[in-house]
């Protein structure tokens, strides 16, 4: 067998146009030295990404640093939404970034860099073919986010949430990393078929206690990322201290790529059987205890962080019906995976349609602020708070949200499909739940106005429009994005 590695480099283009775009953003930084151009050059690089992806992704599967069968790098259907919904979050944050901007407390060449190389890890990890580049992608989004969520100058709060989210996420890496060096050690594969391959093959290896421990490691790692409980302390605290942009980029982008990476070593890699019993846990537990919690917050972004949690659980729900025989069947599975994909797609256009109207109500460079600050805020703003409202009722799977809706019947359907109906009914009790916080935060928009507010900036606003107008065109047209989970 030859080990010389075949490169695709049409494959890599989107991972160029991501990594080229923050290379691009840091050398205009330097000579121009206007942060309007700056901003400018990472809006262009996002938005050519993201069409680049796109129409990569129309060619069909394309595999390059390949040995033999085993490559390390897939780019199809899957990686291509992946990667697309990754370059808009980043276009869609940077315009909301322009009041932080403006403000003159953010440098905005760091920040835009950051926002840039963040993108490229996200870009690379929907196509990751092994643990090494599935890690490394991994990392790549999330350590730009541990300077982004401190970079504001002269803000505690955001420098002790920095602190938080760092310490939790190198031990959360490292026990990632070990899992992964046990399961070498186990199966002598790095790459995510070959795993599944040997040990599906060799039924002994998978009931050895050092698999049971490797598989248990990568998994909870992972689940750090997606902010599932119990590994979910760090969300609250880094959402509120962060810049709201930035919170909404870890909400968004961050748990994207938790699901992303778990669902690619859950699909690929490790044995159903023992994963199964571990997420449908990791699922109750998560939304459970994220709703919950949610009812007692009266922090805005404190809510919508909890919310996130409970919404995680949701998207690890269809995973959990791999417990049962029939749901690990092969029409089970292809369901499962594509429901948490999908959940994942509307979850993340409609928390961002949460944030950006957030960002349009409160002050440049504040914080979200208490609840009692968003009375009345629909009056004044009616455009604003109806936006604000149909992302709320999205979230909670109620219509005329269809987005948020399809959704929740999409999760529902696929755990029927896999005979864990338990999981469904208790996925159903949590939304009802989660209608308390979602309706209570809908009706304060609405009742007798508090303090007047600043009109929202306009392109605050313009974002606003495009991520509710996504997210409505995405509740017309769910199938598509189903479809191309399921490739």
């Amino acid at each position: 067998m030859s080990l010389v590695q075949s490169v695709d480099q049409v494959a890599l283009l989107p991972a160029y146009l991501a990594a080229g775009t923050a290379v691009l953003v840091l050398l205009v930084d330097l000579l121009v030295a206007r942060p309007a151009v700056t901003v400018a050059v990472a809006a262009t690089g996002a938005a050519a990404t993201a069409l680049g992806a796109a129409v990569v992704g129309t060619g069909g599967e394309r595999r390059t640093f390949c040995v033999g069968a085993d490559c390390s790098y897939v780019f199809g259907g899957r990686a291509a939404l992946v990667a697309a919904v990754f370059a808009l979050l980043t276009l869609g944050v940077l315009v909301l970034s322009g009041p932080l901007l403006r403000a003159g407390r953010t440098p905005v060449g760091e920040y835009c860099f950051l926002l840039a190389c963040a993108m490229t890890g996200g870009v690379v990890l929907g196509a990751a073919g092994d643990l090494i580049t599935l890690i490394v992608a991994l990392e790549t989004l999330t350590l730009p986010l541990y300077v982004l969520v401190g970079l504001r100058r002269g803000s505690l709060a955001g420098a002790e949430a920095a602190v938080t989210f760092f310490v939790v996420s190198v031990v959360a890496t490292t026990v990632t990393l070990l899992g992964a060096a046990l399961l070498y050690a186990v199966t002598g594969s790095l790459h995510l078929d070959r795993l599944g391959t040997t040990l599906a093959a060799a039924g002994d290896l998978a009931d050895l206690p050092l698999t049971t421990v490797a598989v248990a490691l990568v998994v909870g790692g992972l689940a750090f990322k997606v902010a599932a409980v119990p590994f979910h302390a760090w969300a609250p605290a880094t959402y509120d201290g962060a810049p709201l942009p930035v919170a909404a980029y870890l909400s968004t982008a961050s748990k994207l790529g938790g699901v992303v990476a778990l669902l690619a070593v859950v699909q690929r890699a490790l044995p159903a059987t023992v994963t199964g019993p571990v997420l449908a846990g990791l699922a109750v537990l998560t939304m459970t205890v994220g709703n919950l919690v949610a009812l007692r917050q009266r922090r805005t972004v404190r809510l919508l962080a909890w919310s996130s949690v409970a919404q995680a659980g949701y998207i690890l729900a269809p995973l959990g019906a791999l417990t049962l025989a029939a749901g690990r069947t092969v029409d089970a599975r292809a369901v499962a995976y594509a429901a948490a994909v999908a959940y994942a797609v509307f979850f993340v256009l409609l928390e961002l349609a949460a944030f950006a109207a957030v960002v349009a109500l409160r002050p440049a460079d504040g914080d979200g602020g208490t609840l009692a600050d968003l009375r009345g805020a629909a009056r004044r703003h009616p455009w604003v708070g109806g936006a604000f409202v149909l992302a709320l009722i999205g979230l909670a799977g109620l219509p005329p949200g269809l987005a948020g809706l399809f959704a929740k019947v999409t999760v529902v359907r696929a755990l029927l499909a896999g005979h864990a109906g338990w999981l469904a009914l208790v996925v159903a009790l949590n939304a009802v739940i989660g209608l308390a916080y979602y309706l209570r935060l809908a009706a304060t928009l609405y009742v007798t106005p508090g303090a007047a507010t600043a009109r929202p900036p306009r392109g605050v606003a313009v974002a606003l429009g495009v991520a509710t107008a996504l997210a409505v065109l995405v509740g017309f047209a769910p199938q598509l994005v189903l479809d191309l989970a399921a490739r």
